[in-house]
């Protein structure tokens, strides 16, 4: 099992910053995806940013040039640097891991809410 631990959300104005932070524990396979994934209600959970171990990021169209992914292998931590927010941003994020060695599984964190005003 993974356990995912999430940190970051909060309120912020159109047009500032937030850091995102989830840090992965327990049954941890050198060979992962790591990244994050936002929900609002009515809307299925999309992608907003992944990054492989091997270093293969993923963006989703709309924030790219804004959001920026990264992680931290030896402490299993990924980050998500959130410039230029917008109000269309706003959702709970869930922080994402995947097995990709063997058996593709599959790990959520709880979500953190992100609220951008306008």
């Amino acid at each position: 099992q993974v356990q995912l631990v999430e940190s970051g959300g909060g309120l912020v104005q159109a047009g500032g910053s937030l850091r995102l932070s989830c840090v992965a524990s327990g049954s941890i396979s050198s060979i992962n995806g790591m990244g994050w994934y936002r929900q609002v209600p009515g809307k299925q959970r999309e992608l907003v940013a992944t990054l492989t171990s091997g270093g293969i990021t993923d963006y989703a169209d709309a924030v790219k040039g804004r959001f920026t992914i990264s992680r931290d292998n030896a402490k299993n931590r990924v980050n998500l640097q959130m410039n230029s927010l917008k109000p269309e941003d706003t959702a709970v994020y869930y922080c994402n891991y995947q097995r990709l060695w063997g058996t593709r599984l599959s790990y959520w964190g709880q979500g953190t809410q992100v609220t951008v005003s306008s």
